[in-house]
């Protein structure tokens, strides 16, 4: 079972929604913190993924194993119909669209999706390979450095360009908890180069699914406006919405919650009148 900290504000009404949060890479349940103290309504898990935080004893093969575990740590905590609203960051966003679209999470009653700077997936080979050849370098020097030296050099990439110095500093002394050798198995097993294109699928899933970027993420914020989804970009932010803006991301969250509410309700009176 993965290590989870979850808070049920009061006995869960019938129909309400729990929120299952999973972080990204890197990351931990405590991540979501700042975005989960500006919704005081709502009960909450968060997990801690394989070979992070708490769950650093934990390894998965690959994602399939992954949404498993998941579901276990769900289910452990949660009657089976109880209705969850999956939210996921980077990591976490690809295992919610993945699990959603491939129907792993078919034991859970899944009402909602929120994807955070989550990535479809690579369309050609020639992407993936690259990819694999990209992750394979990154996880080696996992291995084998020390992870504060590793860490300096991750959060230059590309898809961090909107962090400051002191935004950078912070990230790494924060992240500098990890294993090494537990985040280049994560970073392998769950690399993008292994995961399938979900773009289709998750445009025909019957479940509302809400895509979130930061207007300061260029790349991911084009995927958004691209996919053909739902989507919403919150301003003063790069790839890391929560953190950066977790009041607006929270009032998202909220705003997506009340909409599901909304439908609920109107079904509900169409079938009445029906």
């Amino acid at each position: 079972m993965l290590y989870s900290h979850s808070c049920f504000k009061q006995t869960i009404k019938e129909g309400e929604p729990v929120l299952v949060f999973l972080h990204g890479l890197l990351g931990s349940g405590e991540d979501w913190q700042s975005s989960i103290e500006q919704l005081p309504n709502s009960n909450w898990i968060t997990i801690d993924l394989p070979g992070h935080g708490q769950s650093q004893e934990h390894t998965c093969a690959d994602f399939f194993q992954c949404c498993q575990q998941i579901s276990h740590t769900i289910l452990s905590q949660l009657e089976p119909n109880t209705p969850i609203i999956l939210i996921g960051y980077s990591l976490g966003g690809r295992i919610a669209m993945l699990g959603a679209a491939l129907e792993l999470f078919s034991n859970l009653n899944l009402v909602g999706l929120v994807i955070e700077g989550g990535n479809f997936g690579l369309q050609n080979e020639q992407e993936k390979k690259a990819r694999w050849e990209n992750d394979s370098y990154w996880a080696q020097r996992f291995r084998m450095e020390p992870i504060e030296q590793v860490l300096n050099d991750w959060y230059r990439q590309a898809v961090f360009s909107s962090l400051n110095d002191e935004q950078r500093q912070t990230l790494i002394t924060k992240r500098s908890a990890n294993l090494g050798n537990e985040i280049a198995n994560m970073l392998l097993s769950t690399s993008l180069a292994n995961q399938p294109y979900l773009l289709p699928a998750l445009q025909q899933l019957s479940l509302p699914v809400l895509y979130v970027c930061g207007a300061n993420d260029d790349k991911f914020r084009q995927l958004a406006e691209q996919s053909g989804l739902t989507y919403s970009q919150i301003e003063s932010a790069g790839h890391n919405v929560h953190q950066e803006q977790p009041s607006a991301f929270a009032k998202t969250i909220q705003r997506f919650i009340d909409s599901l509410h909304k439908e609920v309700r109107s079904n509900d009176i169409g079938n009445h009148h029906g």
